[in-house]
């Protein structure tokens, strides 16, 4: 797949995410929005009941106490004496064949039959007559606009505790907001226009902003200076605004899982984009170094056929020398390239035994020695761990040294002699620290974090010296880890480049 095709895709997938995120959170404002309108205009609706329960509550009293003004005036209105003054009246009852008897005076009211007996069905009748009237009576008390507007403003003189009370305030609100379908706990207030409390209840605490908190008008007839505000606020508005999008979660949740997966998998396809790119520059440089030993091989063996070289056994020696050192060769780039089939593997097969890190290394700086001097450089080796016994591969260890020194010697600088350096020490956790060092070109902190990637190669400019496969560092990281060691590289461009290898020793 070409490069511009995944692009291609990951903006069209990119956009096609986006939009249904901005959606998603579009409909979740909008649920929160008209929820909160809910919320306010259930609130408004119970603050106004309750206000409008306060004013008749308040016309109520002032109805009741006119009553008993009304009633006590009847009676004062008659001439002195006639209040205990008797009387008798006798009422034909309506079939005729009896009649009732009312007698007594203006105060006490008695009621007989015809025999003088007492007939309470009759009182009864009487007192059911007298709570008609006075229904009528405040029926009708209550159609004169002008009566209720000397009540109302005879109210305002009232103390607001008493026209309000605390206890009918919460019992009010409760019932209101259960009737507007919020059964929530609230906390309310009762503030003067000047903004002193009133009295308040006890978890009361709003906002200084003022967001959640609902005010109402108590007696909105009262002068303009004896105005009074009911505020109330809601301490779990939240979770009640939360409920009704919380089923929205599970949807963000799998469309940020998609969002992932998507991410990952482009992360992939670029991955094996360049995987496949890197495989392909392998093949090139594999066929490249490959063909060089061979061609040698193959012009040597021709010179072989020829009988003057036969007969000579300088030439003979030359061309023997020249085969073995390109089988050496072939043999290595072999080797190069079955080491990269360890990385398919999940798990490297391994035969760990105890060995002692020091002898190896001095072996290997023993060896490499003759090639370093080659190039005229020198070798060295400052071993100071006391303890150096390992549970490692001893033939990958001793690889993992070489391929060390191998990169050292490839990217050495030509200004200066290669100075190698291997050393040791124990580190507290009883672990063992290796540093293979040198003073090549070092390598650029950009490239620090990928040196350890198969086929990765650094890149170094117009020189086309440097051979390889991309694969030596990637091994030498692999074995490490596979041997619970770790590595690390410090570098500095132009002055060289430090590896540094941590393993545990055997306790």
């Amino acid at each position: 797949m070409k490069k511009s095709t995944i692009w291609l895709l990951t903006i069209v997938m990119a956009c096609a995410f986006l939009g249904l995120i901005y959606v998603q959170i579009m409909y979740m404002e909008n649920m929160v929005r008209m929820r909160n309108e809910q919320f306010s205009e259930m609130v408004k609706r119970s603050l106004y009941g309750v206000s409008t329960t306060l004013e008749q509550d308040e016309t109520k009293y002032f109805l009741e106490e006119d009553i008993a003004d009304v009633e006590s005036s009847f009676y004062s209105d008659l001439p002195n004496g006639q209040k205990n003054r008797s009387f008798e009246y006798s009422v034909p009852s309506p079939d005729g064949n009896s009649s009732l008897k009312i007698k007594g005076n203006w105060s006490t009211i008695k009621v007989e039959g015809e025999e003088g007996k007492s007939n309470s069905n009759f009182r009864d009748r009487y007192k059911s007559m007298q709570e008609i009237l006075k229904g009528q009576y405040l029926y009708q008390k209550g159609l004169l606009n002008e009566v209720i507007l000397n009540i109302l403003s005879k109210s305002s003189n009232r103390p607001i505790e008493e026209r309000a009370d605390s206890a009918l305030v919460r019992s009010y609100l409760r019932s209101e907001l259960e009737n507007n379908g919020l059964q929530l706990p609230f906390e309310f207030a009762l503030v003067r226009r000047g903004g002193n409390v009133v009295y308040q209840s006890a978890g009361y605490a709003p906002e200084p902003d003022g967001r959640n908190t609902y005010s109402q008008v108590l007696f909105p007839n009262d002068p303009v200076n004896r105005i009074n505000y009911l505020k109330v606020m809601f301490p779990t508005k939240g979770d009640y605004i939360f409920s009704s999008i919380k089923f929205m979660i599970p949807s963000f949740v799998l469309s940020f899982i998609l969002l992932f997966i998507f991410i990952y998998t482009i992360i992939l396809a670029f991955r094996q984009k360049k995987l496949s790119e890197m495989k392909n520059d392998f093949i090139n440089n594999m066929t490249h170094e490959f063909k060089t030993p061979i061609s040698t091989i193959s012009l040597a063996a021709q010179m072989l056929n020829d009988d003057s070289v036969r007969k000579s056994p300088t030439m003979l020696q030359h061309i023997s020398t020249v085969i073995n050192d390109e089988t050496k060769r072939l043999r290595f780039q072999v080797e190069k390239v079955l080491q990269m089939s360890m990385f398919d593997r999940q798990k490297a097969t391994l035969k760990l035994q105890e060995v002692d890190a020091t002898t190896v290394i001095e072996n290997v700086a023993h060896t490499y020695k003759i090639k370093v001097e080659k190039f005229g450089g020198r070798i060295s080796t400052q071993l100071d761990a006391e303890d150096s016994i390992v549970n490692v591969d001893e033939m990958h260890f001793t690889n993992v040294i070489f391929n060390l020194l191998d990169n050292a010697l490839k990217y050495r600088r030509d200004d200066v002699p290669l100075d190698l350096k291997i050393s040791t020490r124990n580190i507290q956790d009883e672990k063992l620290e290796i540093t293979v060092s040198d003073n090549g070109i070092g390598i650029k902190k950009e490239d620090l974090k990928k040196i350890f990637e198969r086929f990765y190669r650094v890149s170094t400019g117009n020189r086309h010296d440097v051979k390889g496969f991309g694969l030596g560092l990637a091994y030498v990281h692999k074995m490490i880890t596979e041997l619970k060691g770790d590595i690390r590289v410090e570098s500095e461009l132009g002055v060289g480049s430090d590896f540094i290898i941590t393993l545990p020793l055997i306790k």
